[in-house]
């Protein structure tokens, strides 16, 4: 959805998951590029601008962090503020407003019905960068899904959105 909603802006866009030979359930990881220019590159994104984190558990087990940039930008999924969550060195290596978090499970809880943070970290990291509008997020999950599905999607974006926003300090949008 990242690289649809980019794509619709005009970038050049690109992504891909990364599973292991793992068990069921292990954690995946999925990269995406945008770029106006033509991307010529197929292989993982090995030193990220920006890390969304899902689900909060992969913080104990797996380093998502490594490799991210030192202007990145750090989005995860919880309730809870990065200091609760142990990551008060990584707040203070980046620069102010590059690491947040966004009760995205939570908004689709409320809006979908189902635990499905995609569009909340979709709209988060929007906000957050400033990379993509929030109407371009909307418009990719209208394209992807139609009717009550697509509008709760929408919901839970402008959700987000306005909480990401709102931690930065920022008139909503």
């Amino acid at each position: 959805m990242l690289a649809l909603a980019g794509f619709m802006e005009g970038h050049q866009a690109q992504a891909f998951p990364s599973f292991g030979s793992e068990r069921t359930g292990a954690p995946v990881v999925a990269f995406a590029r945008l770029s106006p220019k033509e991307i010529r590159l197929r292989e993982p994104v090995l030193e990220p601008d920006v890390v969304l984190v899902q689900d909060r558990t992969l913080l104990d087990s797996v380093d998502v962090f490594a490799g991210l940039k030192p202007e990145g930008y750090v989005l995860i999924n919880s309730s809870r503020s990065p200091e609760e969550l142990g990551l008060g060195e990584l707040v203070e290596r980046l620069p102010a407003g590059h690491v947040l978090t966004v009760p995205a499970t939570h908004y689709a809880l409320e809006k979908i019905g189902r635990p499905l943070p995609g569009a909340a970290m979709l709209a988060g990291f929007a906000a957050m960068t400033g990379m993509m509008k929030l109407e371009s997020v909307q418009a990719a999950y209208n394209a992807k899904f139609s009717g009550r599905v697509a509008q709760a999607n929408a919901d839970v974006a402008e959700l987000a959105f306005r909480a990401v926003k709102s931690s930065l300090g920022e008139e909503h949008a």
